[in-house]
């Protein structure tokens, strides 16, 4: 093809995140990046209308131009937003000028009505861009845009694990603790007992430390007054990441763990590893605290 390394990994990322769903789906492909302000305004209509038609069997896509340059300029994507309807690998419709949600959703309708999609042939590659979406947005830290993603996501396969421990995450990254515990509790047994909710757990039970206006820092002024009081230090540490400062509650444990590791039973350690959890393995941040801990403790 006379593709060089990165233009073919570039091939084979689409053809799994866009050919392949739209064997089936029809694929609303969103060309983005994250310096456009009219692609981030875009952005939550194109999220709700896949949402709401999910089960008609349409799918987003983004691709951000600035990582995939070489996608975007086989579609010779020229400015952006750009947003195309792709069926079985071809752009059917540019879908560009649908810039509110009853102008898409007539250009949808116009299309399922010819095209032979079939909803939920795939279901969980239908839920899996919308997954990594909501994520991406909670990572951004936008709790209650990550909260309607997340509620579309749940009402479409209520019985997902991912689903509803995102669910979980954003109400908590949005304030809304008595929600999340509620959802929780609502779920069945084998669905609350699943791993991905190991993680929303941890959230909400790290979430119930979270201080009121002004006490985060007395708190601090409690803990740095007295090095030696580390009931003080933990308290901090635990409001510290309930207020959305994981750095400061990081920083806190690893330097209690350097004090005495054996402290009420490595009570700073396990704390450190619940957030963690909490946070998600595969987080980069994650990866780098955990890089810290290991040279702490094996030096």
């Amino acid at each position: 093809m006379g593709l060089n390394l990165d233009e073919q990994k570039a091939v084979d990322r689409f053809r799994k995140n866009v050919v392949e769903p739209s064997m089936a789906s029809l694929v609303i492909l969103d060309f983005w990046a994250e310096w456009c302000g009219p692609c981030k305004a875009l952005a939550p209509l194109l999220e709700k209308v896949a949402a709401d038609y999910a089960d008609k069997g349409v799918v987003l896509a983004k691709v951000n131009v600035d990582e995939e340059q070489f996608i975007a300029a086989q579609f010779q994507v020229r400015s952006i937003p750009t947003v195309y309807a792709i069926f079985q690998g071809q752009p059917i419709a540019d879908l560009t000028n649908a810039r509110s949600e009853s102008q898409l959703t007539a250009m949808l309708d116009q299309l399922l009505a010819k095209l032979p999609v079939k909803p939920g042939g795939a279901p969980q590659e239908d839920i899996a861009p919308l997954l990594a979406m909501g994520e991406e947005v909670l990572a951004q830290g936008d709790g209650p845009r990550a909260v309607g993603i997340f509620a579309q996501i749940a009402e479409i396969a209520p019985d997902h694990p991912a689903a509803q421990a995102g669910l979980i995450r954003a109400l908590l990254a949005a304030g809304e603790m008595e929600q999340a515990e509620a959802v929780l509790a609502a779920l069945s047994p084998e669905l609350a007992a699943d791993a991905e909710l190991a993680r929303a757990r941890a959230a909400l039970e790290l979430a119930k430390n979270r201080p009121e206006e002004g006490e985060l820092a007395a708190l601090k002024t409690a803990a740095e007054a007295d090095p030696a009081d580390m009931a003080a230090r933990l308290a901090y540490a635990e409001a510290a990441f309930a207020a959305g400062e994981r750095d400061a509650a990081a920083d806190a444990l690893l330097a209690m763990i350097g004090a005495d590791r054996e402290w009420n039973e490595g009570a700073a350690k396990a704390r450190l590893l619940q957030i963690f959890e909490a946070v998600g393995l595969e987080d980069p941040w994650v990866a780098a605290q955990r890089r810290r801990l290991s040279l702490l403790l094996f030096g």
